[in-house]
Parts: structure tokens; sequence; C-alpha cells
């Protein structure tokens, strides 16, 4: 349902989040409070820069609960490639490929080898390092470490001459890959205290004292970046609340923007999301508020940008200034501002986001006064204004959505009605638990995650931290509506709707496998099942390879009794879903009556007693097999669509029309009305022909034709499903050429074509 600047990757129709640092699309959970930001380099541009944050991919079961504002959004020139958008631009790094580091070349230097070592490598190499191992993270980043760094960027400072040649970015990105690893592995690099944050300031305050820092040029956009950036890794917003309000008031978009400097002034945006969170913040901004009537002034000059690729700073000023509504003494100063900001707005069009940041502040921090806004009905009028589009699938499923197109709402609806039987097969469950009236779902889909980001969260009241979300409700209330929301993947080449089979999963988990509401699901740990399912069902139901899954089974972080012990809130992304999927994987395929019987007791709502079938009558007994399952899963055992399902090769040769024994000839793609026709040469003594089909969207029907192309009035045999599922098996096939062809009954794209003899 969750890469913050998250980096998520599309895998197949209707691919569920694979990864934050996750939240995604993009290819990004949750920031924990005080997370360092990592504002991605070009690789990750487009996304939602808290990128490598690690947050949850969804909501799981959930009940709607208190939303947090959305972080804020990184601003992006639509139709450009990632790498060259203004970012990447303003780094000067072009489309250079990423040039991972060699890390012995940091662990083993100190003092001035190291600070020379850093000088000396490519932004890309830096970044290479957020990912560093744990064994090596001490001597990389420990305290010491970074002090020797903070200080050699404060000398890079001084003498600042506007542009990189003092390095001074790579010194700025390695101090911001150390905050980002510590924070995650304090464990075993050890806590930063007094010195690091005195040599940090050191560094910044040199920086921004350096009048070469408002330099109004390219080669000076890349530096700024990189120092504003550092203040949120520092979490040291309050010291830095004068430089906020400089960078607010000397953005001109005209000549900034020239100087592709946009991104310059993005960061602080950033740094103030996370100010609530630290020590001191409120007391500064009372003790200098000017940065209210900065972000006011920011949001109320650049109004000229919303609707372009820049209009996301407008919407992050907005959302920054609703931010400070959380405090009761601020209000009488930001009533006028934010009525004003209001007033300029609407439900609809390119100032729709900023209205709807500002309103979900209005209706959380000042309810009893929205008249005086003129929000009270922000909800309805939104939701009016933007999810327009009904369509009923079938007797228990609803769409609603923002912009679906007839066809799209077709691949949905094919989908996710299919689904129910693959599910079922799956679960082998006996019908709906006991309770549970949950008859129908509505799927609300947002046409793109920013809509999803600040639509749903002001229509639904949810946390929109994530990569959607289902809101189960209380099944056992007569006339309770579950929902889940989702949005189409707009990094995906062709239509996808983000977790859609993931989240449906989540409801026919909840009605079938789990009793009761979400929460009644939370006495005990239930999250291991509950997300690992859901990706189990979805990636074997389209039949993707869970790529992500089988890396980090190489790793072998956890044991099996270990990932029982799964919860939201004190894992990784990574453990919840991937690791989720391999120890549901596992279980179902090699101890199903274990699981069986795990089941019986989540259908009866008897927690204490699956519980006690998974940390007692299951204890460890599995782990070691389970580490060795791990070792032939990484190796290809679960690289099969589906468990137990053999992976061919893709057929040889330039020519996508030419099948051949045991391949695969993938991404096929056919307009409605069309054909995608193929041919093979079948050897003299063959016995049997198989020609499938599978995957991808829309609806193709397969021909076989033994003399000539084969067409839809010209064909010996067929197979004319719902879908992309055919097959035709043909016994003692003539020697020679034979035909067959896929014909779009709706167009298709992404489909597999298959030949076994």
């Amino acid at each position: 349902m969750t890469l913050v600047l998250t980096l998520v990757l599309a895998i197949g129709v209707f691919a569920p989040l694979g990864q934050a640092a996750p939240a995604a699309p993009t290819p990004g959970d949750k920031t924990p409070a005080g997370t360092p930001t990592r504002l991605a380099p070009p690789s990750a541009i487009g996304e939602n820069p808290a990128d490598k944050t690690l947050a949850k991919a969804d909501g799981g079961r959930r009940l709607a609960s208190e939303q947090p504002l959305p972080e804020p959004l990184s601003p992006q020139v639509p139709g450009l490639p990632p790498k060259q958008q203004p970012q990447a631009k303003a780094l000067g790094l072009g489309a250079a490929a990423e040039k991972p580091c060699n890390v012995s070349d940091f662990t083993s230097r100190t003092g001035s080898d190291l600070v020379q070592q850093i000088k000396s490598s490519d932004y890309w190499c830096i970044d290479s390092l957020f990912k560093i191992g744990r064994g090596d993270a001490a001597n990389a980043f420990r305290e010491s470490q970074m002090v020797t760094v903070a200080y050699a960027a404060r000398d890079a400072a001084n003498s600042y001459r506007g542009n990189d040649s003092g390095s001074i970015s790579e010194l700025m990105y390695y101090l911001q890959a150390g905050y980002f690893v510590q924070f995650y592995n304090e464990d075993v690099v050890g806590s930063y205290g007094d010195s690091l944050r005195t040599a940090s300031r050191a560094a910044l305050d040199a920086f921004y004292a350096n009048p070469r820092s408002r330099d109004i040029t390219p080669d000076n956009a890349g530096p700024l970046f990189g120092a504003t950036t550092l203040i949120d890794s520092t979490q040291d917003a309050a010291h830095y609340l004068p430089v906020f309000k400089r960078l607010l008031t000397d953005y001109d978009s005209a000549s900034w923007n020239k100087a592709g400097m946009a991104w310059a002034v993005n960061p602080v945006f950033f740094a103030l999301s996370r100010g609530p969170d630290q020590a001191g913040y409120r007391a500064a901004v009372n003790a200098d508020p000017g940065v209210m009537d900065a972000l006011y002034a920011f949001a109320n000059r650049n109004r000229d940008l919303l609707g372009t690729g820049l209009g996301t700073m407008v919407f992050n000023a907005a959302t920054e200034l609703g931010r400070f509504m959380q405090y009761p003494e601020f209000l009488p100063k930001l009533r006028p501002s934010v009525r004003d900001l209001l007033a300029q707005s609407s439900q609809s069009g390119p100032s729709m986001y900023e209205r709807g940041a500002l309103a979900w502040s209005v209706l959380h921090r000042d309810k009893d006064n929205c008249a005086y806004y003129g929000a009270c009905d922000d909800p309805a009028k939104f939701k009016a204004a933007n999810l327009a589009v009904n369509h009923t699938c079938s007797p228990s499923i609803k769409i609603i959505a923002q912009a679906l197109d007839s066809t799209q709402l077709g691949t949905a609806c094919t989908s996710l009605t299919n689904q129910d039987a693959y599910f079922h097969s799956v679960a082998k469950d006996s019908g709906p638990v006991k309770d549970d009236n949950n008859s129908t779902i509505e799927v609300v889909v947002f046409h793109t995650d920013f809509d999803y980001k600040v639509l749903a969260a002001l229509i639904y009241d949810i946390r929109t931290d994530n990569g959607g979300m289902y809101l189960e409700g209380n099944p056992a209330q007569v006339g309770n509506q579950p929902r889940f929301l989702c949005y189409e993947n707009k990094w995906a080449s062709s239509f996808e709707i983000w977790n859609l089979n993931h989240e449906y999963t989540h409801y026919l988990d909840g009605r079938f496998n789990v009793y009761g509401d979400y929460d009644a699901g939370q006495v005990l740990p239930i999250d291991w099942w509950v997300e690992g399912f859901a990706e189990f069902v979805s990636y074997s139901y389209r039949k993707v390879v869970n790529d992500g899954a089988i890396a980090v089974a190489s790793q072998h972080t956890y044991k099996l009794s270990e990932l029982f012990d799964t919860v939201y809130a004190t894992s990784s992304q990574d453990r919840v879903y991937r690791w989720g999927y391999l120890a549901v994987r596992y279980m179902l395929e090699q101890h199903r009556s274990d699981m069986d019987a795990v089941l019986a007791k989540y259908r009866a709502g008897d927690w204490t007693g699956a519980r006690t079938i998974l940390k007692t009558t299951i204890g460890t007994r599995y782990d070691a097999d389970f580490d060795s399952w791990l070792t032939k899963c990484a190796a290809g055992a679960c690289a099969a669509d589906t468990p137990g399902e053999p992976q061919l090769p893709e057929c040889a040769g330039g020519d996508i029309r030419k099948l051949d024994a045991n391949c695969v000839r993938s991404n096929i793609a056919a307009t409605t009305g069309n054909y995608a026709h193929f041919y093979v040469w079948v050897p003299q003594g063959t016995k049997q022909l198989k020609v499938s089909t599978k995957g991808g969207t829309g609806n193709g029907d397969l021909y076989y034709n033994p003399g000539s192309w084969a067409y839809t009035n010209s064909y010996v045999t067929r197979s004319a499903g719902p879908d992309n599922s055919e097959t035709l098996t043909v016994s003692n096939p003539p020697a020679g050429y034979v035909f067959f062809s896929l014909y779009a009954q709706q167009g298709f794209g992404g489909v597999s074509v298959t030949s076994e003899f």
C-alpha cells in the first residue's frame, strides 16, 4: 500500500511497490521522525525526495487514522528523462553512469588521506556509500571520520569560489551519507555528539557566510543544493532559520530557474518539514517567526509556477506554512496568510494541490474556524471535482477513478475479477470469516502518486506516506464500506495501477483469512503474513518474478523464526515486504499443513493460538531448512514466474515473430483489432507442440493455423479466454512451418508468448 525519496521499481503489469528507501514512485514508507534526508542524485529525480529513507510500501489492512501533512516533493520538468532534470544539470552530472566506490578506499583512510580520497571521487561513487554494509559502516562514518570531513568542508567553504573546484559538493555529500547510514546503524557506527554538531555547523556557517554562496549561476547550484540538504541531514533546522528565510526571499523564478537553481532552494522545505521533531525548534520559531512570512511570500510571489514542473515548490511552501498551524500560538499570525492563499486557489486545476494541503491543515489544526477560511466542505468538494469516474466491474467490485478511460477500466476490472479464483486456490478457505459483512469493495484510483498524496489525504483523511492503502473499517458493522486507495503508475511504459493486486489481496485476506478489523489482528505480530501474503499472491497471480525478494534471499539476513515477529513499527521495508514474501512462500510450499493450522486460528481470531503454533510448535524447527531454501531461491529456484514453474530463455534472433523449441518472446503488443503473428519450424516426428501466452494488459486470443498465417476467419483451433492466459496444444503437428496469431480483442501489451516441443 509503500521509496520517500523512495526508489521503487515497477515490475509487471500491476506491480506492488518493491522498495522504498523507499515510497514510491517513487521507486519510495513513512520516513521515521528525524531521519536524515538523502536528496538523491539524478537516478532518482522525479521521485519523492526523501528517497533513501526506508518506508513501508503500503498501509496493510488499515483503519483510517490521523494523517500528517505530506512530505515535500521535488520539482521536475515534465517530459524530460530523469537524468536531464534540473538537479542533474545543477550538479553537472549529465547522464553519467553510476560508478560504485571501492569501499576500502574510504574505510582504510583517515585524516587528510580520507579527505583527499573523497575529493578525488565523483558524486556517483559517494552515492553508492549510502548502501554501505554494516561491517564497513563504522570505519567509514564513525564520528571522528565525520568530524575530519566536516572541518575539511569548512576549509573548502572558506575558500569557496562559487563552483565545485574545491570539491565542496563531494565533501558535503559524504557527510550526508554518514548521517544517513548512522541513523539506521547506530549500534555499529556509534552515536554522534557535540563534536560533530560543532564541526558540521562550522562547515555550513562558513559556506553561507561566503558571499559566493549567493551567486545566481549554474556553478553555484550544486554546492548550494548540497549545503542546504546537509542542514536537513544534521537535524539542525532551528539554527538555520535565518538561512531558510534568506533562500526563500532570494529566490527569483526568472533568474534562478535560468541558472538551474530551483533545486537549491527546495531542500529548505524538507528541513522545515522535519523541524517539529527536533529539540528547540518550536522555541526558535517563536523567537524568530519570520520564516512563516517568508513561506507565505514565496507561495504568493511564485503562483505563476503552478501548473509547471516547478509548481511543486509552491505546494511545498504552502504545506510548510500549514504545518506551523499545529502550534496554537502561531494561529493568529497564520490565519490571514492561509486564508489569502486559499482564496487564490480552487478544488480543481493547477492550484488544487496547494489548496488541498492548506485545507487539510485547517481541518486538522483550526477546524472550529474552518468557515473563516472557506474550507469546511473541501473534502466533499474535492471528491466531487476530482473523482468523477464511477464504474461497476461486478456486483462486488466498483472503481472510482480520477482519470481512467474505458480501456483502462476494463483492464483493471479483468485483473481484479480474475484474481478471485486464484486467491481461493491458494488460501483454500471455506468462505468468509465469521461476522464479516464486507461483500463489496470500492477501488479508488488517483491519476498520479502526487494526486494520491494530496487528494487522498484530504478526501479520505488517511496517511499517504505510502504506495496505497486498504481501509477495512469494521467488517462486522452492517453497511460498512471497505475500500482501497491506489494510483496510476506514471513511471511504467504502459498502463499500470500501482499495487492494484496487492491491495485487493488485503481485502480478500481480511474477508476470508483474518478475523475482525485491522486492530483486532494487531494483538500479536501478524504483519509477516498480512504483507507477505499480499506480495505472494500479487506476484504469483500476475506470474511476475519477485526479483527484489530473490536479491535479499541471498543475504540470509533473517531466520524464519525471527520473521514471525515482524511488525510495521520496528521493521524495515525489506523485512515487511520482501522477507514477508519469502516466509509466506516457504511456509505455503514447504509446510502447508502447518500454515493451514495457523490460518485456522487467524480465521477464528485466535491470535494466541496462532502465535503458539508459530513460536512454540514450529519455533526454530525450520530455521536451518529455511536457510537452505533461501540459498536455492537465490540460485534460481524462486525465479520461476510461479512456484515450481521453470523459466524459459528468450527465443533467439531478431525476428520477434519467430518462435522455437522451449523459448519465450516477451513484451508482445498489438492494438485492438490487430494481430501479433508468429511462426515456428516443427521438426519431423514432433509429438506435441504447445504455445501459450500470459501476462501483460488487455485481452489477446490465440489462434493456430498449420498452413498459413492465422486469422479470426482462418484457423484450425483457438484459445479465447477473458485475458491473456491462453494455451494451444497441438498433437502430432505437421513437419515444417506452422503459424500462430494473438488477436487483440482488446489492445494488449507486455504479453509473453512461449513455445514448447
